[in-house]
């Protein structure tokens, strides 16, 4: 058994910790870091995993890569998280990646890396606090607990998230949607893309609006990625074709 760990939540968390500023006076204020402070966090948040399953083959850590592939579906995409990455954060990447195995791939954000893997190679625990892995079946650590999740438990959460949408990943879902309303739409409709595209159309939207917010909200598994070519395979909906707004869009 391996422990798959987000470790971009882990690392930014203690580089931001370990930032301090020196105010010069005349505006001139210099964010400054202790390397040794920020690895050292990295270190004990990393051991107090280790801690929590004692036994285990491996800690692979996953990271996210520049020119995020959801750019080229919506240009927003995470457009509000403007803030750059605390000091010394790629610093105390390029030393991990000396101690222990990193996974990043080239547009992914680390819980793609993650999804990928988690499914190409069962039977490994994902440690994450993000909500997004309930989408991936198998063992989830999110700090708290761990948990099994089915993939029928997935495929709905991943369309509980095509309606709700999140505000901090910048994309807006169905207007007025929040995941409690999500869910009470899907036990009164039933877990499909049909009752996801209706709700949207029924907010005045179209389904090609729906499908973006969807592909947005997937998180990839090994069927939605290339391996050959290494790059991501859009999610589309498994059933007919409808005609919405004079556009063929899967239904």
């Amino acid at each position: 058994m391996k422990l798959l760990i987000d470790c971009d939540y882990i690392v930014y968390k203690c580089c931001a910790a370990t930032e301090s500023e020196l105010d010069f006076g005349n505006d001139v204020i210099v964010v400054t870091s202790s390397f040794k402070e920020a690895y050292s966090c990295v270190a004990r948040e990393l051991g107090k995993i280790r801690r929590e399953f004692g036994s285990f083959d491996e800690m692979i850590l996953f990271f996210t890569t520049p020119n995020n592939f959801r750019k080229k579906i919506l240009a927003e995409y995470k457009g509000n998280r403007n803030r750059k990455k605390p000091c010394g954060f790629k610093r105390v990447i390029n030393k991990l990646k000396s101690e222990y195995k990193v996974i990043e791939v080239p547009t992914l954000e680390a819980d793609d890396s993650l999804g990928v893997y988690a499914t190409k190679h069962p039977g490994n625990i994902i440690v994450s606090p993000d909500k997004d892995m309930r989408q991936i079946p198998g063992k989830l650590y999110d700090f708290k607990e761990v948990v099994d999740i089915t993939p029928e438990e997935g495929a709905r959460w991943h369309l509980i998230q095509s309606l709700a949408g999140d505000n901090t990943d910048g994309y807006a879902g169905c207007p007025s949607i929040g995941i409690k309303r999500a869910t009470s739409i899907f036990e009164e409709k039933g877990y499909t893309w049909k009752a996801v595209a209706e709700t949207f159309v029924e907010k005045g939207l179209t389904e090609a609006d729906a499908l973006v917010n969807a592909r947005l909200a997937r998180i990839l598994t090994t069927e939605d990625f290339d391996h050959d070519k290494q790059e991501p395979i859009l999610w589309t909906p498994a059933a007919e074709y409808r005609v919405n707004d004079g556009a063929r869009v899967p239904a």
